[in-house]
């Protein structure tokens, strides 16, 4: 496996287009956050008199239902309740309507229209305890506080430098009635929101251009990754064919070639063969050759011809195709099994060179 060092290379199409299946794509959450929150503050301008007027009626018609006494009833706590809920409602709609759409066009320029299915299966790897540590304590981590302090701080700094200044004007308002206060404080908190929203953009924007790097960073390749993705998709499907075609008969004549060094073959006796060799110091038998059919009648051929011991043993035959690949050692629910195959060959062969007969094939007829 390639160190980051090696991924030198920029990501393929290809590479690219698997990374978005699984939902890696550079997004900042932070410049959705601030386009939510100008585009709220601005519509909230906009519309903020209108709000106050339909609150005021809502009030007014309220405590007008109130002081009639016909009205206080089921039906009538009913109806104001109703009235109210319609009239909350249509004062937050607009809001509302305008920072969804900004949230759902700020997805869709960052992440794009295309969906990512794969993004949505859980993955086990995420709750891998040592990649958690490595982002809890990483680079990542120390850019995410370092962002963090900045909001604060800045957003923190604008609202002082605009408050500081007018506290003793902010002092004589003391007395003055509500709708003087409101009017009188209306434009100043705007425009603290307008200067914090366009602070909190500028970071969202440095913060997009981190997260673009970053995941470019994490899908750069090695050159050998390059290599093999442009041979794949340079080649046609039949030659891509014919190639695993060829790798397959690879594959199967190094493992005929192994037959022969094999201690026991234990077959079906006639559907499956899986030959099996024990080197001393390892901790169990390790399959060299498997196969089914035409492939098991070759190996129980080679084996005969090189005088490796056959033992038919279907169930066994059977479990060993079915669990363990070759190369593989064999998992601990077969070791007794092999165990005895093994120790019974170990006998038949030792009774036979103090008797001088040359090693040949088990008969059929023993069992393990």
């Amino acid at each position: 496996m390639a160190s980051g060092s090696d991924k030198t290379e920029k990501a393929t199409p290809k590479k690219r287009a698997e990374a978005r299946e699984k939902g890696q794509v550079a997004k900042s959450t932070d410049l959705s956050g601030s386009v939510v929150m100008l585009v709220g503050v601005m519509t909230l301008g906009a519309a903020g008199s209108s709000m106050v007027g339909r609150m005021g009626d809502l009030m007014r018609g309220t405590l007008a239902n109130l002081t009639d006494f016909q009205s206080v009833s089921h039906a009538g706590i009913g109806t104001i309740f109703l009235d109210a809920g319609e009239a909350l409602a249509m004062t937050v709609a607009p809001i509302a309507f305008a920072c969804a759409i900004a949230a759902l066009a700020m997805g869709l320029l960052q992440v794009g229209p295309k969906p990512m299915p794969k993004a949505l299966k859980p993955d086990p790897k995420r709750l891998n305890p040592v990649t958690g540590a490595k982002n809890l304590f990483g680079i990542n981590m120390l850019a995410e506080g370092v962002k963090s302090v900045s909001k604060v701080g800045v957003v923190g700094a604008i609202v002082f430098a605009a408050v500081g200044p007018k506290v003793t004007q902010l002092g004589a308002m003391v007395g003055i009635s509500p709708q003087e206060l409101a009017a009188a404080l209306s434009g100043e908190v705007k425009a603290v929101a307008l200067r914090a929203g366009a602070a909190y953009f500028v970071i969202g924007a440095i913060d997009y251009v981190y997260q673009r790097w970053r995941n470019e960073k994490q899908l750069k390749m090695d050159k050998q990754e390059v290599k093999e993705e442009s041979k794949g998709q340079a080649l046609p499907a039949e030659v891509r064919s014919a190639i695993r075609r060829r790798q397959m008969q690879a594959s199967r004549a190094r493992m005929m070639e192994a037959v022969p060094e094999a201690d026991v073959v234990i077959t079906n006796p006639t559907h499956f063969a899986v030959a099996l060799k024990y080197e001393n110091g390892s901790a169990a038998p390790v399959v060299v050759a498997k196969g089914q059919d035409l492939i098991a009648a070759k190996i129980r051929e080679l084996a005969s011809a090189a005088g490796v011991p056959l033992v038919p043993n279907p169930p066994l035959a059977r479990g060993l195709h079915a669990s363990v690949e070759v190369g593989q050692e064999i998992p601990e629910d077969f070791y007794a099994a092999v165990a005895q195959v093994l120790a019974f060959v170990y006998r038949v062969a030792a009774r036979r060179r103090r008797g001088g007969a040359a090693v040949g094939a088990v008969p059929v007829t023993a069992q393990a």
